[in-house]
């Protein structure tokens, strides 16, 4: 049986991946920070990126490692640094140390332009850590992660169902449902398929979506006809101190992101889309933004 060493595994994509890599019959080992019941095919490890010698015991026995843990909000440079890259290196050391070769690594688009944000300057430098080991490497940089359990995309669902939807300056995006993405790394991490590429996946859609595009996708999921506001950075900014103030560190919005947001094109350059051999998206966007809403309201999220 192929064992999986998974980080990340208690957050949005990584329960899902959990969920999918058993139904395949691959046997997890999942860090975790809080106890959890192990079963016969997950072992949790109770530890944490900061805490090396729990890696070890994560590692222990793998056959491969999906490293998906990164910080993606952070009130400073600091805090991007100690998820994104210090949290990276100290997975490679431990990976190397264990002989596991095999190593899947959750980057993201933002990655392209390190200059814009510290997020994407912290996953960029993640990248030359993975590529720089010499391990048996693949990096895939995702685009937009949507799907049930994401909070990181709820607002925009609960604006939505108000009935406008506040949006960066015009642009172009890609997007891919969260189970897509995990049968994409469960893919790169049983196979040798991919080794020493950089990955940009999305949900197929042929020239990608506008935000307005999405946002009438989203209304449509919610049951609204929404009305799509595009605002100028300075708006946005205005925005995230504000968010700031009223939501503290669980801020969504945040100075940083809108660096990122408003640059014109996050999609996924064709070039490295995944060997349709090897994997190709099942859930057609409209599809999963409906059952998105479907899981928010039976949650009592939205």
């Amino acid at each position: 049986m192929t064992t999986i060493a998974v980080t990340g595994a208690t957050g949005f994509v990584g329960q899902t991946l959990i969920g999918l890599a058993l139904e395949q019959g691959l046997a997890v080992q999942a860090l975790t920070r809080r106890p959890r019941v192990s079963t016969s095919a997950v072992r949790w490890v109770d530890g944490a990126l900061e805490r090396p010698e729990t890696l070890s015991a994560l590692i222990l026995g793998a056959d491969a490692v999906i490293h998906v843990a990164g910080v993606v909000n952070a009130p400073d440079k600091a805090g991007f640094e100690r998820g994104n890259i210090a949290g990276t290196a100290a997975m490679l050391i431990a990976a190397r140390a264990a002989g596991v070769g095999r190593f899947v690594h959750v980057s993201s688009l933002s990655a392209r332009e390190p200059s814009l944000s510290n997020y994407g300057w912290s996953k960029a430098e993640g990248e030359r850590l993975v590529e720089n080991s010499g391990l048996d490497w693949t990096i895939v940089r995702p685009p937009a992660i949507y799907g049930p359990g994401d909070r990181e995309i709820l607002d925009v669902f609960k604006a939505a169902k108000l009935g406008v939807v506040p949006l960066p300056p015009q642009g172009r995006f890609s997007v891919i449902e969260v189970s897509d993405l995990g049968r994409l790394l469960l893919a790169l991490a049983i196979t040798e398929a991919a080794v020493g590429t950089i990955i940009e996946p999305d949900d197929g859609l042929e020239n990608n979506w506008t935000h307005k595009e999405f946002a009438k996708a989203i209304g449509q999921a919610v049951g609204k006809n929404v009305r799509p506001l595009h605002l100028p950075r300075r708006l946005l900014g205005v925005a995230a101190r504000t968010d700031r103030l009223l939501r503290r560190n669980g801020a969504k919005l945040t100075a940083d992101r809108v660096a990122y947001l408003c640059h014109p094109d996050w999609t996924a350059d064709p070039a490295k889309r995944p060997d349709p051999a090897l994997w190709m998206p099942q859930v057609e966007t409209i599809a999963g933004l409906a059952a998105t809403a479907r899981w928010y309201r039976e949650a009592g999220w939205l």
